[in-house]
C-alpha cells in the first residue's frame, strides 16, 4: 500500500478533540455521554479524534465512534507504558519493532477498527533508534493497519531522522501561551511539510484555573472585554498564531464535555486582538 497524506495545507482539520479524559461513567448524561460527545464533534466539523494506548480508554473510544467511523480521522499512540507503582511519574518507553507489532494489534482490537488513520510514537526512546521504529511503522502502513505516521515528544533531530525513513504526517507537541518550547521546532516542521498538532492549548488548565499570575489576569481581562471565556481566549491565541506562522497547525483541546467542546469550536472562529497578549510576531 502506497503513502497518501491524510490532508494537505488546503484541507487542514480546523481543530481536533483530545480524548485523554474520555471516561466510561458519562453514559446517559447529555453533557458527558461519549456517543453524544462524538456525534456533536462530528456535526460541528471536529472529526480528528485523538487517544492513546496509555490512556486506557480505547475500547470506549471504539464504541463511541462506531456509528461515525467513516467521518472520523482516528488517531492513537503507542510506546509509553505505566509502571507497577501506579504513580503518575512511573512510566517507561518501549519503541522497538516487537513492541510496536504487539501494540498495534491491541490498538486495533480495542478500537474495533481495521485501520488507524494516524498512529503516533508517543515518546522518543533512548534505547531504540528512531529509524528502527519508523521503519517498522512504515511496514504497518504498507499492510494497511495505519494510514499515516506521527511522532510525539521528540526533538528536531528525531524528526529529521524519522522523516528521512518515511514521510511524517504530524508531530504532536504542547503549545499554549504558557508553554512555547515547540516554537523553535516549527521552521523545521514547515520545511518538511509536517503538521503540528498542538495539544494542551489551555496549558493543562493552568491558564484558566484559579491562578492569579499576570498572564492569567490578562486573559481574564481580555476575555471579559470580548464577552468570551479565558479558555476561549487562550485557544483563539493558538489558532491565530498557527494561521500567522506559515506552519500547518491543528489545535487539539481535550474535553469530555459537550458544553466545553462547543465552546472550543466557537473559539476557533474568534477574531480577538489585544496589545497585552502576543497575538502576532515571529515563532
Amino acid at each position: 500500500m502506497g503513502y497518501a497524506a491524510l490532508w494537505t495545507p488546503d484541507d487542514l482539520p480546523l481543530q481536533g478533540l483530545g480524548l485523554m479524559r474520555f471516561a466510561d461513567e458519562g453514559w446517559g448524561d447529555p453533557d458527558r455521554d461519549p456517543t453524544v460527545l462524538v456525534r456533536t464533534a462530528v456535526e460541528a466539523g471536529v472529526s480528528l479524534l485523538d487517544t492513546a494506548e496509555m490512556y486506557g480508554n480505547e475500547e470506549l473510544v471504539g464504541r463511541a465512534i462506531a456509528a461515525h467511523r467513516d467521518h472520523v480521522t482516528l488517531c492513537s499512540k503507542f510506546g509509553v507504558y505505566w509502571g507497577p507503582s501506579g504513580r503518575h511519574d512511573d512510566w517507561s518507553v518501549r519503541a522497538d519493532p516487537d513492541t510496536l507489532r504487539s501494540a498495534i494489534e491491541g490498538n486495533l482490537r480495542r478500537l474495533n477498527v481495521e485501520t488507524i488513520d494516524l498512529y503516533y510514537l508517543h515518546h522518543r526512546s533512548e534505547e531504540t533508534p528512531i529509524e528502527e521504529t519508523v521503519t517498522a511503522m512504515a511496514d504497518l502502513l504498507r499492510s494497511g493497519k495505519i494510514r499515516a505516521i506521527g511522532l510525539s515528544n521528540v526533538t528536531i533531530d528525531d524528526i529529521r531522522r524519522a522523516h528521512a525513513v518515511h514521510p511524517i504526517q504530524a508531530v504532536q507537541e504542547q503549545w499554549s501561551l504558557s508553554q512555547r518550547d515547540v516554537e523553535p521546532m516549527m521552521p523545521a516542521l514547515a520545511e518538511l511539510g509536517i503538521t503540528l498538532v498542538a495539544h494542551s492549548p489551555l496549558g493543562h488548565g493552568a491558564l484558566v484555573g484559579s491562578s492569579r499570575s499576570p498572564l492569567t489576569e490578562t486573559l481574564r481581562e481580555v476575555a471579559a472585554k470580548y464577552g468570551v471565556t479565558p479558555s476561549q481566549t487562550a485557544l483563539a491565541w493558538v489558532h491565530l498564531r498557527g494561521r500567522r506562522s506559515g506552519q500547518p497547525v491543528v489545535p487539539l483541546p481535550g474535553t469530555a464535555r459537550v458544553t466545553h467542546l462547543l465552546a472550543n469550536v466557537a473559539a476557533a472562529q474568534l477574531d480577538i486582538a489585544d496589545r497585552r497578549v502576543p497575538w502576532s510576531g515571529g515563532v
